[in-house]
């Protein structure tokens, strides 16, 4: 293999690079659920291939440097229409313009012209098969590389051995193929992304509305039997009292639910002030404590370096979170136990520990934990660490968990500094 087939070759492998960083970039949005990707990122691709390929190009002389930057120009003005191929033609001459030699007016004549096809050709382009789309681009392809050689040996008369002309044809279409077919493919990936993540978005739904009908049901059933027993005459006063109290009890209790789902759906914070980390934690402890008492469960808390620290967020929700989290863990402990709070705080983080004895989760409870309607008790209905998860993700924090069948869960809630 001479030295230009082996530039050549290490140009096509600089135009892929930056298709598996896109590609990577979609996968690391689904696994963590970024935010939507924005349009200009698919414009990645070929604005750091054009860039890669022109620093590293294959010299004939000292005025004509060749190299495969056509590919990802041709697939980014087809694929992205006239705003892309505009920023890759400006980005073409700019580079190449500073090195020098006729052959930047070699390429201010044919991607000019070529550009201005292209626009054209766009929207009929992205409507083709991939056979199609595989062969047209090969075409344009193939007509810009004769095109490039017939203007370089014609008019500044630079003179090339065939063989090199048929080997930087030949690289050109093959990698014209390859890469138009690994586009398409790093495509069909990103629509069965999008649609993985729809489904997963319509299984939420789904569950909500299980949820919805089963748990706001039973307490307005409950409450209409009460209602109605209060109706009848001969109940006592004392009775009839007391159904009503039952009543609305029952009311309330399907006024909750419904607040946990409203919470859920709009995790976003009503009122973000600044907010005492210690203080707002042993406020949630002093309210759990005497379920704790109940069920023979020792609350203990230790802090490092937390006494001033802070964090910005809505204190009633965020002492919902933790209120949340230590229920579930005493409720764990059927027997007994301790439940111990450890809180460490730094200059940018804080770090809030709660870690439980009780019987523990399977890992695939884990990963399930916080979706509706998922609940490891007889009657939960999973909307408590499911609020909790939506509460800290509105402060910008994360909640990491482990545990261990038979020895107990930890609960590691992140959040930034204010």
């Amino acid at each position: 293999m001479d030295l230009v087939t082996m530039n050549l070759l290490v140009n096509f492998l600089l135009i892929i690079l930056p298709l598996f960083l896109l590609q990577t970039i979609y996968l690391l949005r689904y696994v963590y659920r970024f935010k939507e990707i924005k349009g200009w990122v698919f414009a990645i691709f070929p604005v750091i291939s054009v860039l890669l390929c022109m620093l590293f190009p294959v010299a004939f002389d000292t005025h004509f440097l060749w190299d495969l930057r056509g590919i990802p120009f041709i697939l980014g003005a087809l694929y992205g229409g006239y705003k892309l191929g505009f920023s890759l033609l400006a980005l073409i001459l700019f580079v190449r313009y500073p090195m020098g030699g006729d052959g930047f007016y070699v390429i201010l004549i044919t991607y000019t012209l070529l550009l201005i096809l292209l626009i054209f050709l766009s929207r009929s382009f992205l409507k083709m098969s991939l056979k199609k789309k595989v062969t047209f681009s090969s075409a344009i392809i193939l007509i810009l590389t004769i095109l490039t050689m017939y203007l370089a040996s014609q008019i500044f008369t630079l003179s090339m051995a065939i063989t090199t002309q048929i080997e930087y044809i030949v690289i050109n279409v093959l990698g014209m193929v390859m890469i138009t077919v690994l586009w398409e493919v790093i495509r069909t990936n990103f629509d069965v992304l999008q649609k993985l993540m729809k489904a997963d978005k319509l299984e939420i739904v789904s569950h909500l509305a299980a949820s919805i009908s089963h748990e706001v049901r039973n307490p307005l059933t409950v409450s209409r039997g009460f209602m109605q027993l209060s109706a009848l005459e001969s109940v006592s006063s004392h009775m009839k009292n007391k159904y009503i109290e039952t009543a609305i009890q029952e009311l309330d209790r399907a006024a909750e639910i419904i607040n946990d789902y409203l919470m859920f759906a709009k995790p976003a914070l009503e009122k973000n002030e600044k907010l005492s980390v210690l203080e707002e934690v042993h406020h949630s402890v002093n309210v759990i404590t005497p379920l704790a008492n109940m069920n023979n469960v020792k609350i203990s808390v230790t802090e490092l370096n937390c006494e001033k620290h802070m964090i910005l967020g809505d204190a009633k929700k965020f002492q919902q979170c933790i209120i949340n989290i230590l229920k579930n863990g005493i409720e764990s402990m059927s027997n007994g136990g301790q439940l111990r709070i450890n809180i460490s705080c730094t200059n940018n983080s804080i770090d809030i520990g709660i870690r439980d004895q009780g019987k523990g989760m399977s890992e695939e409870q884990i990963n399930r934990l916080g979706e509706p309607y998922f609940t490891t008790k007889e009657k939960g209905t999973g909307l408590g660490m499911m609020v909790s998860f939506s509460i800290i993700k509105g402060m910008n924090g994360i909640i990491n968990v482990s545990s261990e069948q038979g020895k107990g869960t930890s609960f590691t809630i992140k959040l930034p500094a204010s």
